[in-house]
């Protein structure tokens, strides 16, 4: 895939929620703070303008309301985009153990809950309403 490809939706595993966040991530020597446009459990959107190379895998911190500590993750550039009103980099989160998977996964249904409403992230989840 070119780097100014993207992926159709049909190739993503979980449904992404428009939700902005913060991210500080570090690129050589030098920090950056940007923010992602959209989010699932499997990966991100992070709005930037020098997006990092495809296959580049960096440790990242998404910052997330009501939570007193960023959640560091892994992630890893799948593609990317210069062009249009948008460039940025579509980012697959890398675990490193399963207890950290659930432990994210929970924390973008309750930032889904949030943003679109319970029924409705419950329908997009594919999880029963509590």
């Amino acid at each position: 895939m070119a780097a100014d490809e993207k992926p159709g939706a049909e190739g993503r595993t979980s449904f992404r929620a428009p939700i902005e966040l913060k991210v500080d991530y570090k690129k050589l020597n030098s920090f950056f703070a940007d923010y992602t446009k959209n989010i699932s459990k499997g990966g991100t959107f992070i709005k930037t303008k020098k997006p990092l190379p495809i296959g580049t895998r960096f440790l990242f911190k998404l910052t997330v309301p009501l939570r007193s500590d960023p959640f560091e993750l892994l992630g890893e550039v799948v593609w990317s985009t210069v062009e249009g009103d948008e460039p940025g980099m579509g980012i697959k989160f890398v675990y490193s153990a399963d207890n950290q998977r659930s432990d994210f996964e929970g924390v973008v249904e309750q930032l889904m809950s949030t943003s679109l409403g319970a029924d409705l992230a419950g329908k997009l989840l594919n999880k029963p309403i509590k």
